[in-house]
């Protein structure tokens, strides 16, 4: 949704006209079917940190310090409190903390695109490409299968003023491009997730939308909104008023919003203790982590947080000097005050936690035609992800790759048993499905749980 991204005045409340809807280009929306509360999940909430880009596993979760200098990297490893299990020397903290993580190695698909790769990791599906294109028509459209959020929505509406899913601190978006995967896709812009793009480090970081105007009090709002909808109802003409739907819909969001304060007071970041900002990190990616427990809190189903800006971990140049410098620390010290801070309230017992790239990087090192300083390219074949919470065991290694974390030696997993094991995470049915504008039935969980999550391997 774009609410937090502006104010309502009332100007804007009472500015409907047909004019300015008959011209607009809505599409269909779909639709879910079967039950959507028959799992057997744990999680009220699922967190998603999203590392943009693609973080290389040799040089974080699953490092082979025993390969050739040109496929181990400059990094060493170092003991975690799980025997047998090591990380990377500059995540100290995830170290200690092992034993609330289960990393599951062998995550796995045939991606290879930004693009491509990152509609899969957070549908679950391949992108849909239209008839005669190429990989570069694969932008967001409204023919992408929906997002996590977007098809819990559908699933299970929501009339309580908390969204069913928010993802900050920015949308992924590079010049002309901007990555699918994002949105609710072919269910149509009521089911789209919430879009914060602030950066909830700033001083002046806040959500005008969330709040009223001044001297607007919540009965005065109930009363424009009673003269809006006389308005819409009485002035427009049948053919505007079906177009309007998916407008009213967002009007009806905005209002629900405005007279509940739940949400508005997890953005009040401010409120925070001095000590408690400091221990996620003075940055944007602390900040916003930070944010999304808060979000956990107000009872958001799914909250997406991503490290960053666009590809932030595509270290194609200077892949150890960025890690070890700014991606890793930040990492490390965000997520340890998050698992702390989860623990401390009990929210871990009923929040998944899954921290993945939409894909890794190549084994051997290259360098870019024209830089001096290397790194490591795209790769799908073989990557890591962090899962912790809603029952997951910690404190153990999923998976086993080969000698350079090429390739898995034991059963991959793809985003699609990711997805899977999300909404089965939220006690989403297994037969739920979700209906095209066309009228075609979609599985939404299209894998299989990832179950030594929770048994053990």
């Amino acid at each position: 949704m774009t609410f937090p991204q502006v104010s309502f005045d009332r100007r804007q409340f009472l500015q409907v006209s047909a004019a300015g809807v008959i011209g607009s280009s809505l599409p269909l929306s779909g639709r879910a079917i079967a039950n959507p509360t028959s799992g057997t999940g744990r999680a009220k909430s699922v967190l998603i940190v999203l590392l943009s880009g693609g973080p290389a596993q040799l040089d974080t979760l699953d490092m082979k310090p025993n390969a050739p200098a040109e496929i181990r990297g400059e990094f060493s490893s170092i003991d975690t409190v799980t025997p047998g299990v090591s990380v990377c020397e500059h995540l100290p903290r995830l170290a200690q903390q092992m034993d609330r993580w289960s990393v599951v190695r062998t995550m796995s698909h045939t991606e290879h695109n930004h693009l491509l790769a990152t509609h899969v990791a957070l549908t679950g599906r391949p992108t849909p490409i239209p008839r005669g294109g190429s990989d570069l028509d694969r932008v967001e459209s409204r023919n992408d299968f929906p997002n996590f959020a977007a098809a819990l929505d559908v699933l299970r509406p929501r009339s309580d003023g908390i969204p069913s899913g928010v993802s900050l601190p920015n949308y992924l978006i590079e010049g002309p491009l901007t990555w699918p995967g994002q949105h609710a896709g072919f269910l149509g812009p009521k089911h789209d997730p919430w879009q914060i793009n602030h950066d909830p480090n700033d001083p002046n970081f806040r959500i005008d939308s969330l709040s009223l105007q001044p001297g607007v009090t919540s009965s005065r709002l109930v009363s424009r909104r009673q003269l809006l909808e006389d308005l819409n109802s009485n002035r427009l003409a049948p053919a505007a008023k079906g177009r309007t739907s998916a407008f009213g819909e967002q009007q009806d969001l905005a209002f629900s919003l405005l007279t509940s304060d739940r949400v508005a007071r997890a953005f009040e970041v401010n409120s925070e203790a001095a000590e408690v900002r400091d221990r996620y990190g003075r940055n944007k990616f602390g900040q916003s982590l930070m944010l999304a427990r808060r979000l956990v809190e107000a009872g958001v189903p799914i909250i997406q947080a991503t490290m960053g800006i666009v590809q932030t971990w595509d270290t194609h140049v200077d892949n150890w000097g960025r890690m070890k410098n700014t991606l890793l620390p930040q990492l490390d010290q965000g997520l340890a005050a998050l698992m702390d801070d989860l623990s401390a309230t009990g929210l871990l017992d009923q929040t998944l936690v899954v921290v993945m790239g939409e894909f890794g990087r190549t084994p051997k090192i290259s360098t870019l035609p024209g830089e001096a300083v290397a790194g490591r390219d795209h790769w799908a074949a073989t990557y890591s992800g962090l899962f912790a919470g809603a029952g997951v065991r910690g404190g153990q290694a999923v998976g086993q790759t080969d000698a350079i974390a090429a390739y898995p030696l034991s059963q991959p997993w793809s985003p699609a048993d990711v997805c899977t094991t999300i909404f089965d995470a939220l006690g989403v049915s297994h037969d739920a499905l979700l209906v095209d504008p066309l009228g075609r039935p979609n599985h939404l969980l299209n894998g299989q749980v990832i179950a030594p999550l929770y048994a053990g391997v």
